[in-house]
């Protein structure tokens, strides 16, 4: 026998924001979760998101953040809602900050995409310089030094205790993530990029060998972190956007974090799409983190020139895709005109780094 179906949801308002048809959200929600909805529904576009598009959802009583892939061109392996969502539900409860999750809709064909949805943090994502300068060095000191905790904390969490254990494939891990971004470079490529041929090679004939695998959140940095610098504990609430989380070298996290750090130096920061929190004063360097993640770990670092130069690429491979993107129509807010001047200084960085590779 055909079940009934779900009541009707309260009605959406119009003006729905583009790629989220709030009517045909509710409906689904309240098959999801019923009665959860107090009233209609108001959502916005949470502004600076450049990859997945982020919004906040309201019904009058609370607030909530619905996540779902850009419009347009997608890579096939990339934004990952179900992966998002699997892994923060099961990190929660862990020592790893996260969200709490909902719901997860994996039906393209209700808002045009896979889509999921999670609780509204309070804490805020830190992405200019002068907000850090606003609150002091010390503080500054202070946020940095949890963002590196949290990072330690991640990586020392068993994936087979939270039910992750098949997230990913650590053996081969480093030698398919260099195939991999040279795969996406190759979906998005619009003009000649020699540099990124240069470099995706000499990363092929380098691949050390595997690290003692973890979880790996593949996007690791500031202002993929909520926080709340008044907090009297620990000031990173949440972290967020966990699309290309896998298991793998938790190496290849921390040199990204570096790497992030290191774009406001090479004028990455000037297209305004890219924090530039490495600026503000009292913002430690490359080595002082690397000397924290390491005594928190209790182990010597390697060489990370292979692992630097892998997230280079990555980044620029990244930036690239929104930049073809943006020739395409396809993004949403502002400020995306200048991203593909991004890429060549960050191929450059990567092919400097990796000079001395054997």
């Amino acid at each position: 026998m055909t079940p009934p179906p779900p009541p009707p949801a309260p009605d959406a308002v119009a003006g729905s924001p583009r790629g989220l048809d709030l009517e045909a959200f509710a409906q689904w929600y309240e098959g999801e979760r019923p009665g959860e909805l107090a009233g209609p529904l108001r959502g916005e576009l949470i502004a600076g998101g450049r990859s997945n598009l982020t919004y906040t959802v309201t019904d009058g009583r609370r607030r909530f953040v619905v996540r779902r892939p850009p419009l347009g061109h997608v890579q096939a392996t990339a934004h990952d809602m179900g992966r998002e969502y699997r892994v923060m539900s099961a990190l929660a409860g862990s020592s790893v900050p996260v969200p709490q999750t909902y719901a997860s809709c994996p039906d393209p064909d209700i808002v045009g995409a896979p889509f999921y949805v999670m609780e509204q943090v309070p804490g805020r994502a830190i992405r200019d310089a002068q907000e850090l300068d606003a609150l002091g060095t010390h503080e500054t000191e202070r946020i940095v030094r949890d963002l590196v905790a949290v990072l330690v904390a991640l990586h020392e969490v068993d994936p087979d205790a939270v039910g992750l254990g098949d997230l990913g494939r650590p053996a081969g891990f480093l030698g398919r993530q260099v195939k991999r971004w040279g795969q996406q470079l190759d979906g998005s490529r619009s003009r000649d990029l020699p540099d990124a041929d240069t470099l995706v090679a000499r990363l092929a004939d380098h691949v050390p060998p595997d690290g003692a695998p973890g979880i790996v959140h593949g996007d690791y940095r500031l202002d993929n972190l909520l926080v709340d610098p008044a907090a009297s504990g620990r000031p990173v609430l949440a972290v967020v956007d966990w699309e290309m989380a896998t298991l793998g070298d938790p190496l290849t996290d921390l040199a990204l974090l570096v790497v992030y750090d290191t774009i406001a130096s090479l004028g990455g920061s000037d297209t305004g799409l890219v924090s530039n929190v490495s600026l503000a004063a009292g913002y430690p360097d490359a080595d002082t983190k690397l000397q924290w993640y390491a005594e928190a770990r209790g182990r010597e670092l390697p060489d990370l020139s292979f692992h630097l130069g892998l997230a280079y690429f990555k980044l620029a491979v990244i930036l690239e895709g929104i930049h073809f993107r943006f020739t395409q129509g396809q993004t949403l807010g502002e400020g995306f005109e200048a991203i593909g001047e991004a890429v060549a200084p960050l191929l450059a960085a990567g092919l400097d780094v990796t000079r001395d590779l054997r």
